[in-house]
C-alpha cells in the first residue's frame, strides 16, 4: 500500500497545462483539474454552456418528478 501512496502523491505533483482556442486548463497527473483560464474574448460562449446545461438539468429533474407522480 505504501507504494500505491507514493505512485498517487507523485501523480498528484505533476501538471500539465493545455492552452487552446482562449482556454488553458493545467490538469494535475492524477487527472483532477487545478485550473481553467478563460480569456474575456470566449467567457460569454462558457457562461452559455454553462447556462445551457442547467436548463437541460432543470428539464430532466421536471420530467422525472412528473413520471414519479404519475406512478
Amino acid at each position: 500500500m505504501a507504494k500505491l501512496h507514493k505512485i498517487q502523491k507523485k501523480l498528484q505533483e505533476q501538471e500539465v497545462v493545455v492552452e487552446k482556442n482562449g482556454v488553458t486548463v493545467v490538469m494535475r497527473g492524477d487527472q483532477k483539474i487545478k485550473e481553467i483560464i478563460i480569456d474575456e474574448e470566449h467567457a460569454d460562449r462558457v457562461v452559455e454552456a454553462i447556462n445551457e446545461a442547467v436548463r437541460k438539468t432543470q428539464e430532466e429533474a421536471a420530467r422525472t418528478l412528473m413520471s414519479m407522480q404519475n406512478e
